[in-house]
């Protein structure tokens, strides 16, 4: 999943002196979009797209449907749900970081995404092991592919597991990104993420 241009859009959006002339707009109409805005996954160059409320409502959130426009099914409406899940042991998938998503695939494959300080790391997951964790905890299997994704906060002592829209995960990297220095993330990144966890809240 390429995520460049979702996440400078992100982290121009998250910076408070953010100049009016850089105001979002919709990808596919490019009529101003508010801030709380949809967006749609583009399953053609794996990245996320800004949309206006009537543009997302012509696709659909699943694959292999048509929105009720007959839109493009290269474009997939991204979901708002976000459930709060207990623990789910991730060290059995193979990751060797605290702080990851992973995203189950249309075609059956899972990866893993995280920060780094060479930039975002990506990891294929084992589909069996995907399988055995989704087995216990039974969410897991109800992701919608592309578009939903487990994230995973677990460092410094944490237990932070979620389901959440991919476009969760894309704020998150644009927070780590904003805020890493050094090697380490320096003494300003571990709390903005911190935050971002706390003020994350369940939704249908």
């Amino acid at each position: 999943m390429s995520t460049d241009g979702a996440l400078a859009r992100l982290i121009r959006s998250a910076a408070d002196h953010r100049p009016a002339s850089e105001a979002e707009v919709c990808d596919l109409c490019a009529a101003p979009v508010p801030e709380d805005h949809p967006h749609l996954y583009d399953t053609g160059q794996g990245e996320v797209r800004c949309a206006c409320r009537p543009c997302s409502l012509l696709f659909p959130g699943e694959p292999g449907r048509s929105g009720p426009g007959g839109g493009d099914v290269r474009f997939r409406l991204i979901p708002t749900r976000r459930v709060r899940l207990a623990k789910v042991d991730t060290a059995t998938l193979g990751v060797p970081v605290g702080l990851v998503f992973f995203v189950p695939r249309a075609d059956g494959s899972v990866t893993a995404e995280g920060p780094s300080p060479a930039g975002a790391m990506r990891w294929e997951v084992d589909a069996a092991a995907w399988q055995r964790a989704a087995a216990d905890c039974p969410p897991l299997a109800g992701l919608a592919p592309d578009v939903e994704a487990l994230l995973v906060n677990t460092v410094h002592g944490l237990d932070h597991h979620w389901i959440v829209p991919v476009d969760d995960c894309f704020r998150m990297l644009a927070v780590v990104r904003r805020e890493w220095r050094g090697l380490s993330g320096g003494g300003r990144m571990w709390p903005a993420v911190e935050r971002f966890f706390e003020e994350l809240t369940e939704r249908p």
